[in-house]
């Protein structure tokens, strides 16, 4: 059974949020310096990149509205696929 697009927003959204959590309060050297932060903070990276991934495959129509889609499944993608080359230090 195919999942509900609405789902995939939803994971998209979540993760946002997630993201603004992790970082709130942080400054980019506690980040640099946090493994288990910057960890957390591509991981939802991921979700989002494959969450708009899957709504384009069921939903193309609806990835019309969203900016920006193809540059975000890429950094998804540079995430999963090119992690030797991701230097966020």
């Amino acid at each position: 059974m195919q999942r509900d697009a609405r789902a995939f927003l939803w994971d998209a959204h979540s993760a946002d949020e997630a993201i603004l959590e992790f970082v709130a309060g942080k400054t980019y050297k506690d980040y640099t310096g946090d493994r288990l932060l910057r960890s957390a903070v591509e991981r939802q990276f991921e979700i989002i990149g494959e969450a708009r991934n899957q709504l384009c495959k069921i939903e193309p129509q609806w990835v019309e509205q969203i900016p920006d889609v193809p540059q975000i499944v890429a950094f998804r993608n540079l995430l999963i696929h090119g992690y030797a080359s991701v230097n966020d230090i």
